[in-house]
């Protein structure tokens, strides 16, 4: 069975970027801490997963149709256009660009919706009848996991990977109903604001007996605790929008088919990638 790993390209910038014990210059006093970051760690995921195909899709600069639905969307972010260069992870993606077109991989920026809106595309298209990984921090992926599909967190040694029975035991529901148990906790990593009163233990516990957000709202009555039914009877249109922020379908354009992304590690090492890319 073919095995496409797709990397979160952003997600792995930054961690790797702001995961450096220091700033790195080459001899030219080029900042290269984040392009040394990115490619050992993609290599060492390459290792781990040993897939037959690989993307690293990245974010481009476009406007969020997720903003209109809510403007608060995202909005805690930083915007990068006003930070000194030492402190911009963005200055140094032309050279993960060159790093990847070295090692041969594909990877683009997504142009009309999220990088999470392809990925899922990718997840749905292929998932069935091929193995995928996704590699990435961004939790929004569990709801992509099936017997087939896994998120990778990585962390060098303590790199973990999400399967369903990974996935069940952390968090007690299944991956199908992880955009709904998010969209009553909420996600402060998103500025999506939840329910009120309602944790992750109450969450995994309404969907678990309810099921989806739909059927919450819809059984609100039967909810035994009063605040909890206040709450959700209170923020219905609340978690209604958070779901519709939250949830990931197929609807992306795929920026490559799946045949265009076999790739076969040759062992190339990523002192190997800076020198061909000039940055040593």
């Amino acid at each position: 069975m073919n095995k496409l790993l797709i990397v979160d390209g952003h997600n792995l910038l930054f961690q790797m970027f702001f995961g450096m014990p220091a700033r790195i210059v080459n001899k030219d006093g080029k900042a290269i801490q984040g392009t040394l970051g990115f490619t050992g760690a993609l290599l060492k995921i390459i290792k781990m997963v040993k897939p037959t195909h690989v993307a690293v899709l990245f974010d481009g600069e476009r406007h969020n149709p997720r903003n209109d639905l809510d403007e608060s969307y995202k909005a805690n972010r930083i915007d990068y256009d006003t930070v000194s260069e030492e402190e911009n992870p963005f200055t140094q993606l032309n050279d993960i660009y060159n790093a990847l077109d070295f090692l041969g991989i594909k990877h683009c920026e997504t142009t009309v919706c999220e990088t999470d809106d392809v990925i899922a595309a990718y997840a749905l298209k292929y998932g069935k009848n091929n193995e995928i990984v996704i590699s990435s921090f961004d939790s929004d992926f569990f709801q992509l996991i099936t017997n087939n599909v896994k998120v990778l967190r990585y962390r060098g040694d303590n790199t973990q990977i999400y399967d369903t029975e990974f996935f069940f035991n952390k968090f007690g529901i299944l991956p199908d109903f992880y955009a709904d148990y998010k969209s009553l906790t909420g996600d402060t990593a998103d500025n999506i604001k939840g329910a009120d009163k309602i944790g992750p233990k109450t969450a995994a516990v309404l969907v678990n007996q309810f099921g989806g957000v739909e059927n919450i709202i819809a059984n609100a009555e039967k909810i035994t605790r009063p605040s909890i039914k206040a709450s959700v009877i209170e923020n219905t249109e609340r978690i209604r929008l958070n779901y519709k922020l939250i949830k990931l379908c197929d609807c992306a354009d795929l920026p490559f088919c799946l045949e265009e992304l076999q790739y076969t590690y040759n062992g190339t090492t990523t002192n190997e990638v800076l020198i061909g890319i000039g940055l040593k």
